[in-house]
């Protein structure tokens, strides 16, 4: 059968990763402004080292260098676009997935009126894109909520952040309604309860009862999200709009009953973003899981009803690795991967990260929402970290990428066959960048090499690896011709 003749195959980045220009054209500080170089992260102490304190926060809003905050630097997209733009589209993108910094277009996220220069920016990128004829995907909250929110609200632990961020998503319907078909809402939207400042502004310890901050939170946003999908399909008829999910693909450590438990329940959690979302109501699991913690979450019936009104249209996920459960940790090795601690399969094997390499778990991720939720699926981030050598030539000679790739690609095109709908797979990332996590360059994910070391050293020239050559074969030959 093979992939539908109009898959959308391309690359995936996210502006507080990529733009830089942190204090250009009126754009304020936003919580990605906050991070900083963090390469050595232990695994038993994993949340807090990639966490965020008030004392942070003020030493961020006083200093002035991107040294110690790579995401200001990025790999300056903002100014270097339409050379990255022509590199994708050599190499045959028909999408690039990206989002837009709420603070270009709102730098406190209060304004009552948008940053016209922030709005002139992303209407040049977009006319770009499409000379191109490569089609936007636009993620609307990707960790870059405005820095204010954060210190005067708490994030979305307000409920007041609802209207904000729909102002905000209102003026770039208005502005982008020609340029735009295809919108997410939150990034990972599960990740509030991983790294609860990058993903919804909370800032921990400024925050009595953190577990009951974050599950309000994410309902704020739910709510926020079903009132974004209802303006859009509203705005721009013929609009797409889904949720973007981590799939944490979760096995159980053994046969032990308790065990598979201890997975099921690793997983039902995982899920209930996207369900929330999707079928536009709360688990019944969910809604019990807030009674054994003691959780009050304030929902009205008015909430409820714009909920069940406006589910999304598709279902979009990020897959990197998979871990293992059991009812007991002691079980297990412990390992990190994409803002997460788990255990760690022994069948696999491990990035430099410690990341587990496992191709197999994307079918059965793929299987696995189709199955759930019926509509159709969308992969918008994949890819793998590694440390690249640049030959005296430019060259990367990167065959574990393509490796990596390659085993991805056949099990994809095997769930497709099985009869999942798959739009289409934006890779991350199409060209190196400042990781999420970390703010590492060194831990390079792109088929463009970017000359710039972890503190921001080096000419930013890009540079093609071997990869570059072999994405653009799969692309030509829709996904027949693997290599």
């Amino acid at each position: 059968m093979g992939l539908r003749k109009d898959f959308l195959w391309g690359g995936a980045v996210a502006a507080n990763q990529v733009e830089g220009a942190w204090n250009v054209d009126g754009k304020g500080l936003s919580v990605a402004d906050v991070a900083t170089y963090k390469p050595k992260v232990d695994v038993k102490d994993y949340r807090k080292q990639v966490g965020v304190s008030s004392a942070d926060i003020d030493a961020a809003i006083k200093a002035t260098d991107t040294t110690d905050y790579p995401k200001r630097r990025g790999i300056d997209f903002y100014h270097r676009y339409p050379e990255d733009l022509a590199l994708f589209n050599e190499m045959g993108f028909k999408t690039l997935r990206l989002s837009i910094a709420w603070t270009r277009i709102f730098p406190t996220g209060e304004e009552t009126e948008p940053n016209q220069a922030g709005l002139a920016y992303y209407r040049e990128l977009f006319a770009k894109m499409h000379e191109y004829q490569i089609e936007p995907i636009v993620t609307l909250s990707h960790y870059e909520m405005p820095l204010a929110l954060a210190t005067k609200y708490n994030g979305w632990a307000d409920r007041h952040v609802i209207d904000l961020f729909v102002r905000f998503c209102q003026a770039c319907f208005t502005a982008f309604k020609d340029d735009v078909k295809y919108w997410l809402t939150f990034n990972e939207i599960d990740s509030v309860t991983r790294h609860p400042f990058t993903s919804a502004g909370i800032i921990p310890d400024q925050t009595d009862n953190l577990l009951q901050t974050e599950y309000q939170a994410f309902h704020h946003q739910f709510v926020a999200s079903a009132l974004v999908t209802k303006t859009c399909h509203e705005m721009i008829p013929g609009s797409q709009i889904g949720c973007m999910l981590t799939k944490l693909t979760d096995y159980p450590n053994s046969s032990d009953p308790r065990d598979v438990l201890a997975s099921f329940n690793k997983n039902t959690m995982n899920y209930f973003p996207a369900d929330v979302q999707v079928f536009g109501e709360y688990p019944a699991l969910i809604l019990n899981y807030f009674k054994e913690h003691d959780l009050d979450i304030e929902m009205t019936s008015e909430d409820l009803a714009i909920l069940k009104a406006n589910p999304v249209d598709f279902v979009s996920f990020s897959y990197y690795m998979s871990m293992v459960s059991s009812y007991d940790e002691n079980n297990l090795t412990l390992t990190t991967g994409n803002t997460v601690v788990g255990g760690k399969n022994p069948h696999l094997p491990a990035t430099e990260w410690g990341w587990t390499v496992d191709p197999v778990g994307l079918r059965i991720s793929l299987l696995q929402l189709y199955d759930r939720y019926h509509k159709p699926l969308m992969i918008v981030e994949n890819g793998m970290g590694a440390k690249d050598d640049l030959t005296a030539d430019h060259h990367v000679h990167d065959d574990y990428r393509i490796k990596y790739f390659k085993a991805h690609f056949a099990e994809m095109i095997k769930a497709v066959d099985a009869g999942v709908d798959l739009l289409g797979y934006t890779s991350w990332a199409p060209i190196d960048l400042v990781s999420a996590s970390t703010s590492q360059m060194s831990k390079r994910y792109g088929f463009i090499y970017v000359d710039e070391d972890d503190l921001g050293q080096g000419s930013l020239n890009r540079y093609k690896k071997d990869s570059f050559t072999w994405y653009q074969k799969v692309i030509a030959t829709n996904g027949a011709d693997l290599g």
